[in-house]
């Protein structure tokens, strides 16, 4: 006798290859049955013409609190991790989120980058992607450490991996003129503890010097250099028209016995903080875009020229933009995220950013969200925008490809430093009763750069430690059965 029945549905498990109708029993927080005959339950519910699937697990998102992690719920999502940035630091930053409730799983890397901040810039980070954008304006963090400080930052790391980090995020991109040798000794504490690194790579550029190419081949260096398993965030956003020769390197270097994952997610522009070097006018030419390409988050404007996108740096550096590399309307330029999208194994994860209001501040926890919180659409559609364009519209994908690459896929990635992601990306007996249900007919992203807090159509529903978190299409505002997912040296 189980709790649940969750009846007649197509149950697609992307480890075994199961495509067919099942139905599928939960008890708990476990999935207790997989049965061709329904197995006897307290409750049941008919699932007839849906797809019941793992619980999508996106590698990363910076969206991390209650309001975003709903709006990634409606996407699919029952994990969301945020391992490119990372916390600081990270007990207090986990001890934070439990107490006060998550609708789903979450969990966090140690940060490089505020390791550097709290080394050289004697600063105190107290969070997440938005403590590092509070302070990224900081004088030294970007600059060369001396031998004492690199102890000081590698130490601080390894500190960190000891309250629980689920490895190391490496935001190299943010301060390129770091230093090979300090990323070589990143990646030989994450070899020590057999932890994976996430890098943003150094350089996005399509022509030498510095090119996307170089910034790929620095990580799989580290790679062959250290043994580490090194995973490139975002390649799309930082390979851009240069993925089919960053493919092949990454190919080759699995080939090889390399440990490199990949990440992509299905959009053509990016969001960070306006600060970053990569923004600075002089590089935007070597990607191809000018000033107007950027759109300030808070208040829509695209700077005129490179006199105002310097100026709005230098006053608030921290400022979020969206960065339109490529035009998602322009088939040649699909093409180019077609194309990273899949690269073999290549996980999807969203690059979430957390919702704002226009005067800055956090949608920490609100339902529905205020008319006009800001974010970048990757926030509420990225799953399903993957699945409706490479499944159903193109076809280019099989469902239990596509699958897995949202959750059995980045489960394999994290189950050395989290073993409990064994029981994740998975429709078996035993494996964490975190499932989605959906539409294939109707699965889809609403949301746009203009409206970016639509959410998804076509999830009917979500469960989490086999409790509802979406049930007939609608959020539950009070659920919050997510637990935080710790690294196991915590």
């Amino acid at each position: 006798m189980t709790d649940l029945l969750l009846r007649g549905a197509r149950v697609v498990d992307p480890e075994t290859g199961l495509d067919a109708v099942r139905h599928v029993g939960v008890t708990g927080d476990k999935i207790t049955s997989v049965s061709v005959e329904p197995a006897p339950a307290r409750r049941e519910l008919d699932l007839s013409g849906r797809v019941l699937a793992p619980g999508f697990i996106d590698l990363h998102s910076h969206a991390q609190t209650v309001s975003s992690l709903r709006m990634q719920a409606l996407d699919g999502v029952t994990t969301a991790l945020e391992l490119e940035s990372g916390a600081a630091p990270v007990r207090a930053t986990y001890d934070r989120a439990s107490d006060e409730g998550r609708p789903i799983n979450f969990g966090y890397s140690a940060s490089w980058a505020m390791a550097r901040m709290r080394v050289l810039d004697g600063a105190e980070p107290d969070g997440g992607f938005e403590s590092f954008a509070a302070l990224c304006g900081g004088v030294r963090w970007r600059d060369p450490a001396t031998p004492a400080e690199l102890d000081r930052v590698v130490a601080e790391l390894e500190g960190q991996l000891h309250q629980g980090a689920l490895g190391i995020g490496v935001l190299l991109g943010y301060a390129p003129q770091t230093g090979r040798k300090e990323y070589f000794q990143v990646a030989r504490l994450a070899a020590r503890y057999d932890v994976p690194t996430f890098t943003h790579a150094r350089f996005k550029n399509p022509d030498d010097p510095e090119t996307a190419l170089e910034g790929i081949a620095e990580v799989v260096a580290a790679a062959s250099g250290t043994g580490a398993h090194m995973h490139l965030c975002h390649i799309n956003s930082t390979s851009l028209r240069a993925i089919d020769e960053v493919g092949a390197v990454v190919t080759g270097a699995r080939e090889h016995g390399l440990r490199v994952s990949t990440e992509a997610y299905p959009y053509g522009a990016g969001m960070t903080t306006i600060g970053v070097p990569f923004l600075h006018p002089g590089n935007l030419a070597r990607v191809g875009i000018t000033p107007s390409d950027l759109v300030l988050l808070s208040t829509g404007e695209r700077p005129r020229d490179a006199a105002r996108l310097t100026e709005i740096q230098r006053t608030d550096p921290g400022a979020m933009v969206a960065i339109h590399y490529l035009d998602e309307d322009d088939p040649a330029d699909w093409s180019v995220l077609e194309r990273a999208l899949l690269l073999p194994d290549t996980a999807i994860a969203s690059d979430a950013i957390p919702f704002a209001t226009p005067d800055g501040n956090l949608v920490a926890d609100a339902w529905p969200l205020p008319a006009d919180a800001m974010s970048h659409p990757r926030t509420s559609g990225t799953f399903c925008r993957f699945l409706g364009a490479m499944v159903r519209e193109s076809g280019l994908l099989t469902l239990i490809e596509a699958v897995r690459r949202c959750t059995l896929q980045p489960a394999e990635v994290m189950s050395a430093v989290a073993p409990q992601f064994r029981r994740k990306g998975r429709v078996q007996v035993g494996a964490d009763a975190d499932l989605v249900v959906f539409d294939l007919d109707a699965v889809s992203d609403r949301s746009t750069y203009a409206e970016p807090g639509l959410a998804s159509a076509g999830v009917d529903h979500l469960l989490v430690g086999g409790e509802f978190v979406v049930r007939g299409g609608e959020p539950l505002p009070e659920a919050r059965p997510g637990r935080a997912v710790k690294g196991r040296l915590g």
